[in-house]
């Protein structure tokens, strides 16, 4: 018997149709996964807003805790490394909402005397640990992720408080 070739059809070898096959899969992942990181990055108005009400609930935050350590002396010492995560969380929504100014400085936080005030801070870092968490929900990406890891935080400190 004799071998006969084996026969091709016209026109592309294995190697073209592999290539342009290999290439349009490339194109077809690119095409994918480019779309929805940009719809993330993306901020509604409404976001926008919500963020900026998240920075003044920051910002009351850390002037209760300036409240409660004028309240009771005895308290500053052991809240200063609190207070001061509370200033950074600050900074890091002031990062995330660029150009946002707020109406009017946050109310005076009236702690009171004593003792009393280590519950009334550790009310305030609830309050603002569920705010956080709440507005999370309607944030995506990096300011979803901002708040909740806030929100975290200042569930830790709560129960640092207790």
């Amino acid at each position: 018997m004799s071998a006969t070739p084996a026969l091709r059809p016209p026109g592309f070898s294995r190697r073209t149709l592999l290539g342009a096959s290999a290439a349009g899969l490339a194109l077809l992942v690119t095409g994918c996964t480019a779309s929805p990181a940009d719809v993330r990055k993306t901020v509604t108005s409404e976001q926008a807003d919500e963020l900026a009400a998240q920075l003044g609930v920051q910002e009351a935050l850390v002037a209760a805790y300036d409240a409660a350590a004028k309240a009771d002396p005895s308290l500053a010492a052991g809240v200063k490394e609190l207070a001061a995560q509370a200033g950074e969380q600050l900074e890091r929504l002031r990062d995330a909402a660029p150009g946002t100014t707020l109406s009017a400085s946050p109310p005076a936080a009236a702690a009171p005397a004593g003792a009393a005030a280590k519950g009334w801070l550790r009310q305030q870092v609830a309050t603002a640990a569920t705010s956080h968490a709440t507005a999370c929900v309607d944030q995506s990406g990096p300011r979803a992720a901002l708040l909740g890891s806030i929100a975290a935080g200042l569930r830790g400190q709560d129960g640092l408080l207790a």
